[in-house]
């Protein structure tokens, strides 16, 4: 992973993401450590903390202990403090380039171990850089406890030897792909690197993007590697946490064992703010090849993290964009009516901060008319200011939202690390919500006036290449150098193994055994059902004092009118916009004032009413659930916007080569007579066609309670949630039966498509064909019969592609849930001069999979999926997505567990006949969405004939 950004917590809604015996002493510790969380709360404010013991080792290295026995597992995170403001120019990117080398092997860890093993342990691990650090972070069950301690604690203190040059050019090849992927090939992708420039001077450590330049990233060497590690991964520039299914005395043992004996180092000295001062704006512009639509953004320096104007300038950026009542909405969406979605934050790190306004413009809008807009709405501000309501709602949702970020064991441990790195101590959470309850409406006002109003800006313009006419009057053009990719000049790479004189040590350091397996405990489901047909399934949980919930309704797009796909949506998004008592600002408002999100959504299947709120607050969020479903606006501004709105997303998706290959993929499978051929929310024509009679119609229609079930998970009791839910009683409808969908079938013999994006830097590559619906009882073999080809990054497609080859930053192979026939879709983005070479390596990894499915593969497959298991039900999200599971597709309440049985008695004969009869190669159709010009001729060697030639839409470019 490449960003990780630390920042206030509830700011980001704790955002930390598009891991001999010594002498301790304890520096902060609660009176009850062998409790999960603690909290009080009151109407006013809220107080928060999380138990934990604080030591530091002699090496330096500070240990955080948090014990949490909901769940019989364990979380690892090990924060260095070291991100890209660290680097020299010249060698920008090192941090996170670091980041990938650490995760190969280590002098007694062997190759692969960290990407493979805690995955097949049942386990999920991941890394990530942001400007001012690094992270590394695990969740095993808690028998693979030991092997975390031995895995981590190589990785920072006995890595370095094993570093060779095969790994080093295998690596730079990942990350390129990885810039690609998130920069090179997607609309408004050079923004960041175009920001930083323009706002910071050369050489100052916010001046390059995390990622870093190409050039810089190709010129690493080995001892660039080994100068980063020896002078930044040392015990005394780190915190490691532990939470979770833990004993403190026996981890602190065991910490003692693995960490201690790691070399200290000296830890690298402290980075004095820095932040920066523009004399007047910076007006840039970028003719962008894959941006459909114009995007301004004015950014404004401003200061570093954890001061008391970084909080004020949070709260800033919430009042100037959040809600309906916020002044960029108003302006530049209703009034003006110049763009869907307006935002604006704050991003303070360490040493400086900045605070942008962002807008994406609808399609052909000038950016003078943007600039203008925006102007208009600081001078509103400046003028009118915010109300107390609108404060007082910001601050009730973060009250609610200290509870999420602490749900988890993972998000304990990220917020204990991060907060003693940067704020000086794990306890700081307290503080940090003192902090954001303190800001006033004079702090918002100053900080608006000292920073944002009326001062110098970079000012970039993003508009579609073709379309220059639309750049900001006064810009000049941005320094974007665009790779070339030339077929044969990345470098080959071989990994051989490096010869090294291991690190003596006191404590043996091989790898440890398992513990005791922890058993698979399921929550217990509770039923009910209200008068009028709605059903009502749940699960008690009073571990935190919140509830999550959400009412579907059966239908979604599969029930929109023939030629117009997307009236669902439309209908779901404009019940979001008011009540017939409530106009859309005093409806968030209310929502707001609780602390609560409320939201209506449809899919391809149902229309979903979700929230989140604090237990005391259910019944009255459920009021408002009940008046949003039953008493509908119907207000045709609203709705003329939202369908205007729709559009734009519509256009801007045809700038997404990911995007382009989701719909195209699907419309070849399904054709256009199947919900699932359609375009979620529909194609340009379909909803240009849909009128606000066509949503009445739709709601009139399908919105029943016959269709309906309510899921409820949190801390209430059956009987108090179907209480608070009386208002959804009033509700009376009939029966709405969903028309069977055309079956669909494989094709006789494989077929290659092929969708251009001129000058694309990847090829987005989709590999596959219809199966079962979820609801099948073979369906989950098919998805068990999966797991070692695409499951994961320690899968056959991942390794082969990204750790043999570098030919991309991730590929996998998955079967996404359905009512109707699901799709197996093995897919990947792929370096575009390796097109070909890496659709053969599809072919033959999906066309061999069977033969080559040994026994092993099914013993690591099995171990896998019963060991995720004791992971399975941590957050209230993950036991909601099983209660929507149960009711959507017509499971039993113990699925999970004839799921585990199914896979404990698995035998490699009954995988190989799944293999055979779902996953056959020669049923598969391919697609690539990439540059026609250097890769279409190519791909005729593949062996499956001349490409066909589709455009953007899936239709053919030469018809016959």
């Amino acid at each position: 992973m490449l960003k990780i950004k630390t920042t206030l917590l509830a700011m980001s809604i704790m955002t930390v993401l598009g891991c001999s015996d010594s002498t301790v002493t304890t520096q902060q510790s609660t009176t009850a450590p062998e409790a999960a969380a603690t909290q009080a709360v009151d109407n006013e404010s809220a107080s928060l903390s999380v138990d934990y013991e604080s030591y530091e080792l002699d090496n330096g290295l500070t240990v955080v202990l948090h014990v949490d026995k909901s769940d019989p597992i364990v979380a690892m995170a090990t924060v260095v403090h070291v991100g890209s403001n660290r680097e020299k120019p010249g060698r920008t990117g090192f941090a996170h380039f670091f980041e990938h080398m650490s995760f190969n092997d280590s002098e007694n860890v062997p190759k692969g171990a960290n990407r493979k093993m805690i995955p097949e342990l049942g386990g999920t691990r991941n890394g990530g850089t942001w400007s001012d650090g690094t992270i590394y972070y695990e969740v095993v069950p808690k028998d693979a406890f030991d092997k975390l301690l031995w895995i981590d604690s190589d990785r920072l203190g006995y890595m370095i030897n094993t570093v060779d040059q095969g790994t080093l050019e295998r690596e730079k090849q990942v990350v390129k792909n990885e810039k690609r992927q998130r920069v090179d090939n997607r609309p408004y992708g050079h923004m960041g690197h175009v920001v930083r420039k323009a706002l910071y001077p050369t050489g100052h450590p916010y001046n390059w993007t995390v990622i870093g330049d190409l050039e810089d990233l190709q010129a690493a060497t080995l001892d660039d590697v080994r100068e980063f590690y020896n002078q930044f991964y040392m015990p005394a520039n780190a915190t490691l946490v532990i939470a979770g299914d833990i004993d403190i005395a026996q981890t602190k043992e065991k910490v003692a064992k693995w960490f201690g004996e790691i070399k200290s180092g000296e830890p690298s000295p402290a980075l004095e703010p820095q932040p920066v001062s523009l004399e007047a704006d910076k007006k840039l512009y970028h003719l962008d090849n894959f941006a459909k639509l114009p995007l301004l953004r004015l950014t404004y320096p401003t200061i570093e993290q954890y001061t008391d104007d970084a909080y004020a300038l949070d709260a800033l950026g919430r009042l100037l964009s959040d809600g309906k009542n916020a002044v960029l909405y108003k302006t530049l969406v209703e009034e003006l009516k110049l763009a869907p979605r307006p935002s604006a934050w704050s991003d303070t790190n360490e040493i400086a901060g900045s605070f942008a306004i962002n807008v994406q413009a609808n399609a052909d809008v000038p950016l003078d008319k943007v600039y203008a807009g925006i102007q208009q709405a600081l001078d509103d501000f400046a003028e009118n200011g915010f109300t107390d309501a609108q404060l007082q709602r910001i601050k009730a949702e973060q009250e609610t939202a200290f509870y999420y970020n602490i749900e988890s064991i993972l998000d304990k441990a990220l917020q204990l690390g991060i907060y003693n790195e940067y704020a000086g101590s794990p306890g700081f959470i307290e503080q940090d919500i003192a902090n954001i309850q303190a800001v006033t409406r004079e702090d918002i006002m100053r900080v608006f006036t000292q920073y944002v109003y009326n001062q110098p800006a970079i000012v970039a313009s993003f508009v579609p290449k073709e379309q220059p006419d639309l750049v900001l009057t006064g810009s000049n053009k941005a320094p974007v150098e665009e790779e070339e990719i030339v077929a044969g000049s990345e470098p080959e790479f071989e990994e051989k193994p490096v010869e090294y004189t291991k690190t003596p040590t006191e404590h043996d350091r091989s790898e440890p055994a398992l513990t005791e397996l922890p058993t698979l405990t399921t929550p217990d489901i509770w039923h009910q059902s209200m008068d009028n047909g709605v059903k009502v399934i749940g699960i008690t949980s009073n571990e935190l004092p919140v509830v999550n919930f959400s009412l579907t309704i059966d239908g979604g797009q599969w029930l929109d009118p023939k030629g117009k796909a997307g009236t669902a949506s439309l209908m779901a998004q404009l019940l979001n916009e008011g009540t017939a008592n409530k106009t859309p600002q005093e409806l968030e408002q209310a929502i707001g004032q609780l602390g609560a999100q409320l939201s209506i959504s449809a899919d391809r299947e149902s229309i979903e009413l979700s929230g989140r709120v604090l237990a005391k607050h259910y019944p009255a969020l459920m009021d408002l659930a009940a008046e949003m479903l039953l008493s509908p606006r119907w207000d045709e501004n609203e709705f003329e916007r939202l369908k205007s709105a729709s559009l734009t997303r519509i256009k801007r998706d045809e700038g997404n080569a990911a995007r382009i290959a989701s719909n195209v993929f699907a419309h070849l499978l399904y054709g256009d007579n199947h919900v699932a051929g359609q375009p979620m929310g529909g194609t340009q024509a379909s909803v240009e066609s849909i009128t606000l009679a066509d949503v009445k119609a739709y709601y009139e229609k399908v919105m029943s309670p016959m269709q309906a079930t309510l899921h409820v998970v949190g801390a209430l009791s059956p009987e108090e949630a179907v209480t608070a839910a009386a208002p959804v009683k009033q509700w009376q409808g009939e029966a709405v039966s969903l028309p069977a969908q055309p079956e669909v079938s494989t094709v006789d013999k494989p077929v290659v498509y092929f969708v251009d994006v001129p000058d694309a830097k990847q090829s987005v590559i989709y590999v596959g064909k219809p199966v079962l619906p979820a609801s099948d009882r073979d369906f989950f073999a098919i998805d068990f019969a999966n797991e070692r080809l695409g499951g994961g990054m320690s899968a056959r497609l991942g390794q082969t592609l990204r750790i043999q080859k570098g030919y991309t930053y991730g590929a996998y192979s998955y079967l996404p849930a359905a009512q109707y026939q699901v799709p197996f879709i093995a897919a990947s983005q792929v370096r575009t001069n390796v097109t070909l070479e890496s659709l053969q390596i599809f072919k033959s990894l999906i066309g061999q999979y069977q033969p080559t499915y040994l026994e092993e593969d099914l013993a690591t497959a099995k171990n896998m999926v019963i060991k995720a298991n004791s992971r399975r039900f941590e957050t209230l999200d993950s036991q909601l997505n099983m209660l929507e599971e149960i009711s959507r597709l017509g499971l039993e309440d113990n699925y999970i567990a004839t799921q585990q049985e199914f896979v404990q008695n698995a035998s490699l004969k009954d995988i190989h006949h799944v293999i055979k009869q779902h996953l056959n190669e020669q049923q598969m159709i391919y697609l690539v969405v990439g540059d026609a010009e250097t890769q279409l001729e190519r791909i005729k060697e593949l062996g499956y004939g001349v490409p066909v030639e589709l455009d953007i839409h899936g239709e053919p470019v030469n018809p016959i």
